[in-house]
């Protein structure tokens, strides 16, 4: 195994890079499709509900790499998409689904009150929603979005199978050059290993830090709440 690395470590390191890149484009605009289909799921308009619903049934019903596939082959007698993006956007139409339902459930574990006293002050909802709630939800859904990320490192692999040379794309151009696969593939799931023990980490501390900074901020809201409400009742 260690001759393997020593011999391979420059491609393999490059190739990391794009895992990274892809990974992280696609948790942030999936994060977008995510948060869009929330406040469909949450919208009073039936419409906008049923196209949340038909998107997480039809996203969450079929393979990434089917989708993937899709993307890049499917639609390419009518948009050329580069390798690069037809995986970023597969893999963030497909995380965007989970990342729907996760940001939906962090927005409706808000108390409700605290729309109320923001529009009892005089605040829109759009206002509301964008300087009481989303800020609360989003520290509220910093464990799953962790979780999220992980997957979708994990999950990055797939855009191989498009011709990107990803960890797991110059995996298999190593194997089938050196004709010991085992090895190569023990090598990524190394690197793999190791890439999620450190995010894993730093989301762990994410979730200590804001959760405690909530604590703090939820005794600090209800002193807060109920002086406002003093002040309202006289």
């Amino acid at each position: 195994m260690l001759d393997i690395f020593l011999s391979n470590y420059s491609s393999l390191f490059d190739a990391l890079l794009i895992t990274m890149k892809v990974t992280v484009s696609s948790l942030i605009l999936g994060s977008i499709i995510g948060l869009l289909f929330a406040f469909f799921s949450l919208s009073n308009l039936k419409i906008l509900s049923l196209i949340s619903q038909g998107y997480l049934i039809i996203v969450r019903g079929t393979p990434m790499i089917v989708q993937i596939c899709i993307l890049y082959f499917g639609i390419s007698s009518i948009l050329t998409l580069p390798q690069f993006w037809a995986g970023v956007i597969a893999l963030s139409i497909h995380n965007g689904a989970y990342i729907s339902e996760i940001f939906r459930g962090a927005i409706q574990s808000i108390d409700n009150g605290q729309m109320e006293a923001a529009r009892s002050l005089g605040m829109s909802y759009k206002l509301a929603m964008r300087r009481i709630i989303l800020p609360q939800a989003f520290k509220r859904a910093i464990p799953s979005l962790g979780n999220q990320f992980i997957l979708l490192l994990k999950e990055s692999a797939l855009v191989a199978y498009i011709g990107m040379t990803d960890l797991w794309g110059a995996t298999m151009s190593i194997a089938g050059a050196n004709y010991q696969p085992l090895e190569t593939y023990m090598v990524t799931g190394m690197f793999y290993l190791i890439l999620v023990g450190i995010f894993t980490y730093i989301f762990s501390k994410l979730e200590a830090k804001y959760s405690t900074n909530t604590k703090k901020n939820g005794k600090t809201n209800r002193y807060v709440g109920s002086n406002s409400t003093s002040v309202i009742e006289q």
